[in-house]
């Protein structure tokens, strides 16, 4: 492979080369998506990357992709597809004129790979560390590491979660989670139990969930959070619950449709992010 410790530096990222990982560091610059500062760096071992792709990018860009193996990364379990492109953490954007030079790293790399695609039986990059926090529109969300806490605000939280009261979730009792972006629409983090209780179909009455939106609980705040606990749900020796596996109650899809189509008539949804996001709640029928 081309030399240990050779970099190549694009816009936000820096990607470093070594003989059984790629180290990628973020910038810390004002225009780098907070998500990467969040980051700060991804070690990805060679064997969590299933390919390797380099396309033209926009204004003169192009763009090198490592794609990595299901189950590989937490950060993207938790994601469920639904990072936007330019908070990809496996996007390294350069310009155009660098081509050549990215095209070789490309094919040292992809020299190197096993070709394997097949879904990892263990996370090969490491979760973002413990503990998190993070301040959401109902409560305030905790996480040491072994246990997840959710304080109420009585500002925000439903009168279920108040005759509830404040939780605590061990780690043990945990299947997995449920992260929805707050991108567009209301977003949540759902706690997913082992023991299969079954929970309200609206995140705001369900006490094993937080809700949040724009200003709280954003994507770079609650997606290492959610991260980190479905990390140590597989450590603890239960098998994880992807983010996106759950299937949805008919009722809750119906209601975020008739309040996406709200946002969209008062103009803070754009046509084309209306038409992808019905579609992704569709396809959670």
């Amino acid at each position: 492979m081309s030399r240990m410790g050779d970099v190549l530096a694009g816009f936000h990222a820096a990607w470093e080369f070594e003989s059984d990982s790629v180290l990628i560091r973020y910038e810390r610059g004002i225009r780098t998506p907070k998500l990467f500062q969040v980051l700060a760096e991804r070690r990805v071992p060679l064997e969590a990357i299933s390919g390797v792709t380099l396309t033209p990018g926009r204004r003169g860009t192009v763009v090198l992709r490592a794609e990595l193996r299901p189950g590989a990364d937490p950060l993207l379990e938790a994601a469920a597809g639904q990072l936007k492109e330019g908070c990809d953490p496996y996007r390294l954007v350069l310009p155009a004129e660098r081509e050549t030079l990215a095209e070789y790293y490309a094919d040292e790399l992809r020299a190197q790979l096993k070709g394997d695609a097949e879904a990892a039986e263990r996370y090969l990059v490491a979760a973002p560390e413990a503990p998190r926090q993070f301040k959401a529109y109902d409560a305030k969300a905790s996480f040491d590491g072994k246990t997840v806490n959710f304080r109420w605000f009585w500002t925000g939280a439903s009168s279920a979660k108040w005759k509830a009261g404040d939780q605590s979730f061990p780690v043990a009792e945990l299947a997995g989670v449920e992260w929805r972006s707050p991108e567009v629409f209301e977003g949540h983090l759902r706690l997913l139990r082992r023991d299969g209780a079954a929970a309200p179909a609206q995140a705001d009455q369900d006490p094993a969930a937080v809700v949040f939106g724009l200003g709280y609980g954003p994507v770079h705040e609650s997606l290492p959070f959610a991260a980190a606990v479905l990390d140590a749900v597989r450590q603890s020796g239960a098998p994880a619950v992807p983010s996106g596996a759950a299937r949805r109650d008919p009722a809750d899809i119906a209601e975020r449709i008739r309040h996406l189509g709200e946002l969209h008539q008062a103009g803070l949804v754009t046509d084309e992010e209306f038409s992808a996001k019905k579609a992704e709640l569709l396809a959670e029928l």
